[in-house]
């Protein structure tokens, strides 16, 4: 993405306290989505761990991707909104920040790929957006939103390697840790771009609450960066999780190569085993993406580390197209 599209206003250093303040401006326009538990599902666990399941697919727009965007609305001027908000995404951010400024009365200009899904284009649509299609690959996106941009002057929110993104992404935990009845020993949450990893753990900064990632082993560049040493740009994203297919971002890396204890990979099949779980068990509408956490939590690598106490799994959304079957229909 070329240098000028970066978000105008100077935002808070990457801590705690600062995920902390965008909590407090974002409260009365997010949902502060309800905590399920499965006796079942937690008995299955070999370490017999208390679930806490964080609803993030009940949050408007279907995702957690409605905090960050909420978050980075908030940070800039009335000068600045009034030229609305623009943004590149094939998903659920393109959806959340077109929500977010439909809510605020702030126009909003999308660019997705022409392959994107018909009910995300249709979700955005419906939000009030203007889209403009562009080629699906990464010169074409940033090519088209630097047109975009010029044409209106509206102000670039990341989707996810941006310091508001990820300060916004991190609420979620806060409100886990508070909404959950004992406390914490750790927490799971999805990671592709690795906004909602990389905020979950400067959330988790100095509560004593280890902070895992789960990625897709199809799509496995942060896993592969850790151990390595160095972020990995490339990734030939083979998953059925269409959210985690995003190489992790530059602000994010380094944050996670810092405050998380591992990243645990899973296979597709393990994905839609946990999925299938969360949809039978509880009765909750996940998708892919939404069920890579509990999908780790419920791996061999995972629970070899015998962690005792209260497990966090953050489900990170509920975006799919019911149109076509479940992924184990037929299977």
């Amino acid at each position: 993405m070329s240098s000028d599209l970066v978000p105008p206003k100077e935002p808070l250093s990457l801590t705690r306290d600062s995920v902390l303040a965008a909590h407090e401006a974002i409260a009365s326009l997010v949902h502060r989505t309800p905590v399920f538990t499965s006796s079942s599902l937690s008995a299955s666990l070999p370490g017999k761990n208390t679930l806490y399941f964080k609803a993030e697919n009940l949050q408007k727009g279907g995702a957690f991707k409605f905090r960050g965007a909420s978050y980075s609305l908030s940070c800039l001027t009335p000068e600045q909104l009034a030229k609305g908000v623009c943004t590149h995404s094939s998903g659920n951010h393109a959806g959340a920040l077109a929500l977010a400024a439909k809510q605020r009365g702030v126009k909003c200009y999308v660019v997705m790929p022409d392959n994107s899904a018909q009910p995300k284009i249709d979700a955005v649509r419906g939000y009030g957006a203007e889209i403009t299609f562009c080629a699906p690959n990464a010169p074409a996106r940033a090519a088209t939103l630097a047109a975009v941009q010029a044409q209106t002057g509206a102000s670039f929110v990341p989707p996810y390697d941006a310091a508001n993104t990820i300060l916004g992404q991190g609420t979620a935990l806060l409100e886990l840790a508070a909404q959950a009845p004992e406390p914490l020993a750790a927490v799971v949450a999805p990671v592709g771009g690795g906004g909602l990893l990389a905020g979950t753990a400067l959330a988790a900064d100095g509560t004593g609450i280890r902070v895992f990632g789960a990625e897709p082993a199809g799509a496995d560049d942060c896993a592969r960066g850790l151990r390595e040493g160095r972020r990995r740009e490339d990734v030939d994203a083979r998953t059925i999780a269409d959210g985690l297919r995003t190489p992790v971002g530059a602000l994010n890396f380094p944050v996670i190569q810092k405050k998380v204890e591992a990243v645990i990979t899973v296979t597709d099949e393990e994905i839609v085993d946990a999925m299938r779980l969360l949809w039978e068990r509880m009765k909750l509408v996940v998708e892919p993406s939404g069920a890579a956490s509990f999908a780790a939590v419920r791996s061999k690598q995972f629970q070899e580390l015998g962690i005792a106490g209260p497990v966090g799994i953050i489900i990170s959304g509920g975006n799919l197209d019911l149109s076509k079957p479940l992924p184990w229909v037929g299977v």
